[in-house]
Formats: structure tokens, sequence, C-alpha cells
């Protein structure tokens, strides 16, 4: 099981975005645990995590967030800007595993 967790200001719009790559990772036959959440509860949501992404919103938090996931040895990115806007679950959901790979 992949667990990836998304972060945003507020955990809600990227609630849509978690389904859609719940849908694409049932297509490809992934296991995956995916939660958004506000970017401020990051520190409180990242046990056991594969991968931490950061929605383009909070992006300009990206030092802060190494830190905190770069201790736990979990890689951290911001999700490209076109496949947030789409909500292209796909996009994202690759953008994570290529993430965890390059571990």
């Amino acid at each position: 099981m992949i667990k990836i967790r998304l972060f945003c200001a507020a955990g809600m719009s990227t609630s849509l975005l978690v389904n859609k790559m719940n849908d694409a990772a049932k297509t490809k036959g992934i296991e995956v645990d995916i939660e958004a959440f506000p970017e401020s509860q990051m520190d409180k949501n990242l046990d056991g995590v594969n991968v931490a992404l950061l929605g383009p919103q909070v992006g300009y938090t990206l030092g802060k967030a190494k830190k905190i996931c770069e201790t736990l040895g979990i890689p951290v990115d911001v999700i490209p800007m076109v496949d947030y806007g789409m909500m292209n679950g796909q996009k994202v959901l690759d953008f994570a595993l290529k993430l965890i790979e390059k571990k």
C-alpha cells in the first residue's frame, strides 16, 4: 500500500483531486491510501507516508515542508500547476510515484 498525503490551503479543493487519484490507482491496479489535509497540519499527518505533495497555492511553503519531510525520509514536492488545475488524477499519481522511485 502506497500512502500519499496532499497538503493545500484548507484541504478542501484537493479532495476532488484525491478522488481522481484513487480512480487512477484503481485503473492501474495500485493499492493506495490518499488523503488531503491543510498544509498547517503537515507535521501531524506524516506517519508511514511514502510521499507528500503540496498544492500549488501553498508551494511557497516547500522549504519548510522539506525540513519536516526530509528528516523523516519522505519525498515532498509541489504538484504541477497545470495538473492540479485540470484535476488530472492520473498525472498527479504518476508524479507522486516518480518521487517515491527517486527516493
